[in-house]
């Protein structure tokens, strides 16, 4: 069975944005879209919704209405909805694990579960196996207009961006955009110089345009692959971060690879993927890769 597009929703304006992102991208991609709502029994909760059943009756009623809303715009999209009870983090991921793409408002927190705050969206984007998209509340489909890239960040070898890099290419197929792959590069102090890597530049003619060779190489199978899509390739001196956010005013989606590693204190995201993801006004899309 073809994984779903899930969409994460607590009722806020950032859900229902992504909700509505999802669906807009189930039906481009011609996959189910599955609504998921966690939340967990609040028994300090308001008077008139302190009763376990009364609060679980409440959350259905409120994912059912959104739910309602969104088929009325997509008549004939599948949609499943499932309300899990349960830690937030832990919930989510898994709901990932079983999706194409999960995708989550940017910010946001429910009367009964707060798992769209920062904290818990960062964890959850830490630990999914799968892409997570962050959308905000004032996401629109006037934002995915021709003329507007999809625009992916591309780092080390072809490797180590290939899930990115191919994310970004299905998802401008589907929406009959194009791409541009950017790649930026700082000039490394001189004691990191070894004379292999300053051979290997040398050969290249510089470090611009050994940049530029490797993002050739690490975009080529992909340019093959999906030959209809327009592709910039956009090599610019500066911190990845940066260079990434200056382009993004032009972006309908952005895309960054996020490598799978844990340390003492836990997975992280990394300081590219982060700073993307509270900067930039686009939906991000977060792609985790060995």
């Amino acid at each position: 069975m073809t994984s779903p597009i899930t969409a994460g929703v607590d009722g806020t304006d950032e859900s229902l944005a992504a909700l509505a992102w999802a669906a807009r991208e189930a039906v481009r991609c011609e996959r189910e879209l599955r609504v998921v709502h966690v939340w967990r029994f609040q028994p300090d909760a308001a008077a008139d919704v302190a009763d376990r059943d009364a609060q679980e009756r409440w959350v259905w009623h409120s994912v059912r209405k959104a739910v309602t809303e969104a088929a009325e715009r997509h008549p004939g999209l599948p949609v499943t909805t499932d309300v899990l009870e349960g830690p937030a983090v832990e919930t989510l991921v898994a709901a990932a694990a079983e999706a194409h793409t999960l995708v989550l408002g940017s910010r946001g927190h429910g009367p009964f579960v707060g798992f769209l705050l920062g904290s818990v969206g960062q964890g959850v984007i830490a630990e999914a196996a799968r892409p997570v998209v962050l959308v905000r509340a004032g996401d629109r489909p006037s934002s995915e207009a021709a003329g507007r890239e999809i625009v992916v960040g591309q780092q080390g070898e072809p490797e180590d961006s290939a899930p990115a890099l191919r994310f970004a290419f299905e998802t401008a197929a589907a929406r009959g955009a194009s791409v541009r792959a950017v790649r930026a590069w700082t000039l490394p102090p001189v004691f990191a110089y070894s004379p292999g890597s300053l051979k290997l530049l040398d050969d290249a003619g510089g470090p611009e345009p050994f940049e530029k060779k490797a993002l050739a190489e690490a975009v080529a199978p992909w340019r093959e692959r999906f030959p209809d899509v327009p592709v910039v390739e956009h090599v610019e001196m500066g911190s990845a971060g940066q260079v990434l956010l200056a382009v993004a005013g032009r972006a309908q989606l952005m895309v960054v690879g996020r490598r799978v590693h844990r340390t003492a204190v836990g997975a992280r995201i990394g300081s590219v993927a982060h700073g993307v993801l509270h900067h930039a006004d686009c939906p991000v899309a977060v792609v985790p890769h060995d």
